[in-house]
C-alpha cells in the first residue's frame, strides 16, 4: 500500500561532493530533504516507486527499468568516488507490467542497469537508513499532463492493493528560467509556471495544471511537470496531508521540496 509520497529535486548541487561551497545557497532543500529521509526511514517502506524524467523516454508511452540491481555514479559531474545501488522490486514491477497491458495502457519495460542523475541524486540523499528497499524506477512519456495524472491513478490501484509498504516519489525539476540567476536569466512563463505548480502541489490540487499547453510546459525548460502529474494521480482520492516543505530558485532553476502524508 501506498504510505508516503513527496516531491523532491535531483540537482546534483545536493550532494556535499559536488555542491561544496555553493551548497549552502540550497540550505533551505537540504534541510527539507533531511526530513523527507527521516520520514521514509520512520514510515518504514519497503518500496520506493520513483518517477525520474531523464531515462530514455518514449513519445506515448510510459516506461518502468527492470533489472535485478540498478547501480550509478556521478563521474559526469566531476565525483569519482560516490556511487549508489538500489535492487529491483521485479516481482511487483512484473505485476504492474502485466496490468497495464491487461487495461491498454501504453506502457513498456525498458533494460538498464545504469542510474542517472535523476534517480541516483534523490537515492544517495533519501534512502542511507532504509533497510532491504526495493526500488521501481518509472519513466514518463511525452504525452500531456492529464495523461501522466491519469497513468498515476493506474498506478495507484496497483501498488495500493499490495502488502509492501510503498513510497511515491516524483524526482523533479521545476523551470530552469525560474529566476535572474539562470544562465539566460528568468522569464514571465518560468515564473508562473513554478507558481502554478508550487501552489498545485502544496494544496494537492492538480486541476489548474491540467489546462497547462505542452507549448509552455516544454518552453520553460523544466524536466518536473510528468514526474509530479504522474504522482499526484498515484495519490488521487487517498485521505493526505501536504505539507511544502521548501522552494527555492538560487541557481535559476526551481527547487521544490513537498511531502504528503497518508492519513
Amino acid at each position: 500500500m501506498i504510505v508516503f509520497a513527496a516531491i523532491v529535486p535531483h540537482s546534483p548541487l545536493l550532494l556535499p561532493s559536488i555542491g561544496k561551497e555553493h551548497r549552502s545557497k540550497l540550505a533551505c532543500t537540504v534541510t527539507a530533504l533531511e526530513e523527507i529521509e527521516q520520514a521514509l526511514y520512520l514510515a518504514k517502506i519497503d518500496t520506493i516507486c520513483m518517477i525520474a524524467p531523464h531515462s530514455t523516454r518514449y513519445p506515448d508511452a510510459y516506461s518502468i527499468n527492470l533489472v535485478e540491481k540498478y547501480a550509478g555514479n556521478f563521474q559526469t559531474f566531476g565525483d569519482f568516488s560516490t556511487t549508489v545501488t538500489a535492487q529491483s522490486d521485479f516481482l511487483l514491477i512484473d505485476h504492474i507490467q502485466r496490468r497495464m497491458r491487461e487495461d491498454s495502457v501504453p506502457f513498456t519495460l525498458t533494460t538498464n542497469a545504469e542510474l542517472d542523475f535523476g534517480f541516483g541524486v534523490p537515492i544517495s540523499l533519501l534512502t542511507s537508513h532504509l533497510p532491504a528497499w526495493k526500488l521501481i524506477p518509472v519513466t514518463p512519456s511525452m504525452l500531456d499532463g492529464k495523461s501522466h495524472y491519469e497513468f498515476g491513478a493506474q498506478l495507484k490501484r496497483i501498488l495500493h492493493a499490495e502488502n509492501r509498504r510503498i513510497a511515491v516519489i516524483a524526482s523533479a525539476d521545476l523551470s530552469h528560467k525560474a529566476s535572474d540567476a539562470a544562465p539566460g536569466g528568468s522569464t514571465p512563463d518560468g515564473i508562473a509556471f513554478d507558481k502554478a505548480v508550487v501552489e498545485a502541489a502544496s494544496t494537492n490540487n492538480p486541476q489548474a495544471l491540467f489546462s497547462m499547453s505542452n507549448d509552455i510546459v516544454d518552453g520553460v525548460s523544466q524536466c518536473g511537470y510528468r514526474p509530479i502529474m504522474t504522482m499526484l494521480g498515484a495519490i488521487n482520492e487517498m485521505n493526505i496531508t501536504p505539507k511544502k516543505l521548501c522552494y527555492e530558485a538560487p541557481f535559476g532553476v526551481g527547487y521544490l521540496t513537498v511531502r504528503y502524508d497518508v492519513q
